[in-house]
């Protein structure tokens, strides 16, 4: 538990007072509307069981959550949520005191868990719940108490519900209209005109009055016996609230297994909304004032001012979001402002005790019936225009169907599942090849001599490149089907580069043995190139298709670790079937170069004067980046990679350069320093030619140094006409 700083006492004392005065008739409301589920009689211990929610969450949930400025309170989803399972607890046949106590343990069960999600590291975790399931929640919560205060706000006899009570127009009370229409036109006009006192006090305030002005023309409501329109003496027939605690206590000796299990879901539905509705405050509040809040630590804060609550017969809450802005408006600047908000709850509790009986029930519902209305979010009507936008609507709309008619917690979980199935509809629309190309349109980097260069132009089509995108799992495993099959009948061999594919799932992986199955019978291969050691869900690819039994040795599939190597994996057996690859590599004379086919022995042999011949063993470096030289360098044996440095340890592969190619043309031409690092990827034998040698062949054979020039520039048009087609394969 953090030290609480005094460093702004007096913007800390202001805030939190005002936050108190928002929270506290909210609270009061929120209290009466569960509690009346039981009995108009109950609706005063409902008032006082909101005081004490306000006392132990304000005092309790600063000092251990840490989170500056927020306010902690009653909420609606928790009063929705509980009034619902006390309405069909009830109806079940169970008794008022058995309720209470389920309802007590309802909230010392949702504290327990909020403990435990932040003390597992869930707090992040629980902000990533679907925004349709959350808004649709709440848009329902809204309606919800909306339906449920209408009867009150109309003075329908107890139990009749919202259609019901729209229909009996005959029983309606034009006091109770009168008092409740006086206080939702206060709420919702008294910020226009006032902003020193929040809205919902006033409004209070102005029901109260209202009432005590219609009192005057029927003084029977001067009373309590028998007053349904005021929230009535604490507890029943009587009954001190010690006693209805008392009460609830002895219930408890008579719990089974069987309750405990009635409300698991419900106290989960009720922890994971009592955290969204926090964390979602504690974004806010982080926006507004450029801070970070912890969610672990704030849901542990959380949980414990719930238990302490649910044990001195207080009602959960949440990090409420009105309270939280007033007390930040007021001055407020650490968690003091929290704690003092609690306080003077406490101190409400001990002085209003004796006035709550006479406080409106319909000034409250007038005050909840607002609450409901911004709770429903008319923006995602906008949803509807789009045809991108119309399901994530249907699952709102369906939370709150579902909620109106069946239940709220039955509405949590059909929600979940409705973003879960929306989600998947998503990833199968998504397409997951994001490019395709053939072995003819696309080359390795290794540098060939022109010969090999119309092999591949004319038999490269055997192999088919597919780079893939997004989820391979079982809702686009048809998806990947339908793209290999037509291919696998035509090509011997099929390459998947997989570095931009976020998840794999067995259902995919066995539709790709599948297709290894079928390249086999047709003596094909299937490669793979860029497998992530790591997927997003932190599982490698490569040990996992190993697992699975996919890449196990004896099958014809082959991993690389860049594309780059797959391609040029194939392009050396395509060449090698075209009998174009030497059996044994021998050293290349002049006139065996491309360059110099055709010219004259004694052409080559005052070339050759020019030129030295050097040996470099493999991984021995040829020249540096950035170092001078002018030499052009013509390969008899072996391979040179070219490389261009990123930092001191990473390199970019540009090209491979094979036997009969040449390379460092660039230097050779312009005369300015390396543009990039030549290694020996095998024992290589070159012939060198400086540009001051080729200038004194120049001056005595002109013929000779044009001709080389000319060769130069033809096969470096040759290379930029493959390096075209490849763009314009990635276009494609």
């Amino acid at each position: 538990m953090k030290t609480i700083k005094f460093e702004n006492l007096s913007g800390d004392l202001w805030g939190g007072l005002a936050a108190m005065m928002v929270a506290l008739p909210s609270a009061i409301a929120f209290g009466v509307t569960i509690f009346s589920s039981m009995g108009s009689s109950y609706a005063a211990q409902g008032a006082l069981a909101g005081i004490l929610g306000v006392t132990a969450l304000g005092l309790l949930a600063p000092l251990f959550g840490g989170t500056n400025r927020l306010i902690t309170a009653p909420c609606a989803p928790a009063a929705a949520v509980l009034s619902a399972f006390a309405i069909e607890f009830i109806h079940q046949g169970n008794s008022v005191e058995s309720t209470l106590l389920m309802i007590s343990m309802l909230g010392l069960a949702a504290g327990i868990l909020q403990l435990i999600f932040g003390t597992v590291g869930l707090g992040r975790l629980i902000k990533y719940m679907p925004y349709s399931v959350v808004s649709g929640y709440l848009s329902g919560v809204g309606l919800y108490i909306i339906a449920s205060q209408v009867p009150k706000l109309l003075g329908a006899p107890k139990g009749m519900h919202f259609w019901a009570s729209l229909a009996a127009m005959g029983m309606w009370k034009w006091q109770a209209i009168l008092v409740g229409s006086v206080t939702i036109a206060v709420m919702y006009g008294a910020s226009k005109v006032i902003k020193v006192v929040p809205a919902a006090i006033l409004a209070l305030l102005a029901g109260v009055v209202a009432y005590f002005g219609v009192a005057l023309l029927d003084n029977s409501l001067f009373t309590l016996t028998d007053n349904t329109l005021v929230v009535g003496s604490l507890g029943k027939s009587g009954a001190s609230f010690t006693e209805a605690m008392s009460g609830r206590l002895r219930a408890a000796s008579n719990l089974q297994l069987h309750d405990f299990r009635v409300m698991l879901f419900p106290a989960l539905t009720l922890a994971a909304l009592l955290s969204i509705d926090t964390l979602k405050t504690c974004v806010v509040l982080d926006a507004l004032t450029r801070s970070r809040h912890d969610s672990n630590r704030e849901l542990r804060g959380q949980g414990i001012g719930n238990v302490v609550s649910a044990i001195i017969g207080g009602i959960p809450g949440a990090g409420a979001m009105g309270p939280t802005l007033v007390n930040m408006s007021g001055g407020a600047s650490t968690r003091l402002s929290g704690v003092v908000e609690g306080a003077l709850a406490l101190v409400a509790f001990v002085l209003l005790g004796s006035v709550i009986a006479w406080v409106p029930v319909a000034a409250l519902a007038g005050i909840l019936i607002v609450i409901g209305l911004r709770m429903i979010d008319m923006h995602n009507l906008t949803l509807l225009k789009s045809e991108s936008t119309r399901l994530d609507f249907l699952v709102i709309i369906s939370v709150v169907i579902v909620a109106l008619s069946v239940s709220l917690i039955a509405a949590s979980g059909v929600g979940v599942l409705l973003a879960i199935a929306l989600f998947v509809h998503e990833e199968v629309g998504n397409k997951i090849m994001r490019r395709k190309s053939y072995g003819n349109e696309t080359f390795s980097k290794q540098i060939r001599v022109q010969e090999e260069m119309e092999v591949l132009s004319k038999q490269g089509g055997q192999a088919v490149i597919f780079q893939l995108q997004g989820s391979l799992f079982f809702g686009t495993a048809d998806q990947l089907y339908t793209l290999l099959e037509p291919e696998i009948k035509l090509r011997t061999y099929v390459i998947l580069d997989m570095r931009r594919v976020q998840t794999v799932d067995m259902t995919a992986a066995h539709m790709l043995e599948q297709i290894k199955d079928m390249l086999n019978e047709r003596k094909g291969y299937l490669l793979f190139s860029n497998m992530p050691a790591s997927l997003p869900s932190g599982r490698d690819m490569k040990q996992y298709f190993r697992h699975l039994g996919l890449t196990r040795e004896g099958n014809p599939v082959l991993i690389f670790g860049e594309l780059d190597e797959a391609v040029e994996w194939v392009e050396d057996r395509i060449i090698a079937q075209a009998l174009l690859q030497h059996e044994e590599e021998s050293l290349l004379e002049l006139n065996e170069f491309e360059l110099f086919k055709g010219r004259k022995l004694e052409t080559l042999a005052s070339l050759a004067a020019c030129m030295t011949k050097l040996s470099y063993k493999a991984g021995e470096l040829i020249f540096e980046s950035g170092t001078t030289g002018d030499e052009l360098f013509l390969i008899r044996r072996g391979e040179v990679r070219i490389l261009l440095p990123l930092d001191e340890t990473h390199n970019h592969h540009i090209s491979t350069f094979g036997r009969g190619s040449f390379f460092g043309e660039m230097s050779f031409l312009d005369g300015q320093p390396r543009s990039a690092t030549a290694i020996a990827q095998t024992d290589t034998d070159i012939y060198g030619l400086s540009r001051a040698e080729f200038e004194k062949l120049a001056e005595e054979h002109k013929k000779v140094a044009i001709s080389l020039l000319v060769g130069l520039s033809r096969v470096l048009a040759a290379r930029l006409r493959y390096a075209n087609t490849e763009i314009h394969a990635l276009d494609s």
